[in-house]
């Protein structure tokens, strides 16, 4: 079962945006993590959450893709919010963000996004990276109001 697709089959219909889907295991205990973020980008809710939770609990006993017992958690983008599209990118303007790129490790004030680039300032110089470069990038700071 490929955990993602299914928990985006699943959530898009209920307005909810996948940002990162993972089964960790960690010795006998797996942990299955679902982080979301509302396709309105309005904040994420309780209520959100608890919808979500029980939309993926509801797919995952009638799937039942897991040898053995997990503990599924569901989760709003909170302070290590994944960043993976340009939209991503462009909410989070003028914010820092931790990014991995190839042999390349940062973080860096988002600048903008022009077609599939992303602009960075690393150590006040400019750095443009294609969006496909871009391995993995989390926000480094918290806005001070929600986006």
């Amino acid at each position: 079962m490929d955990l993602a697709h299914a928990a985006e089959e699943v959530l898009a219909p209920l307005g909810y945006e996948l940002l990162e889907a993972t089964a960790i295991r960690t010795g006998r205990s797996l942990r299955v993590l679902i982080r979301i973020d509302r396709s309105d980008e309005q904040p994420v809710r309780v209520e959100d959450v608890r919808i979500a939770s029980e939309a993926m609990s509801l797919e995952l006993d009638r799937t039942d893709p897991f040898d053995g017992p997990y503990r599924l958690e569901v989760e709003s983008p909170g302070a290590k919010r994944p960043l993976r599209t340009a939209r991503h990118f462009e909410r989070f303007d003028g914010l820092k963000a931790k990014v991995r790129a190839g042999e390349r490790a940062f973080t860096g004030i988002v600048r903008g996004v022009r077609n599939d680039a992303v602009t960075f300032e690393v150590d006040g110089e400019l750095l443009v990276l294609d969006l496909s470069d871009i391995e993995s990038a989390r926000l480094a700071e918290w806005p001070d109001a929600p986006r």
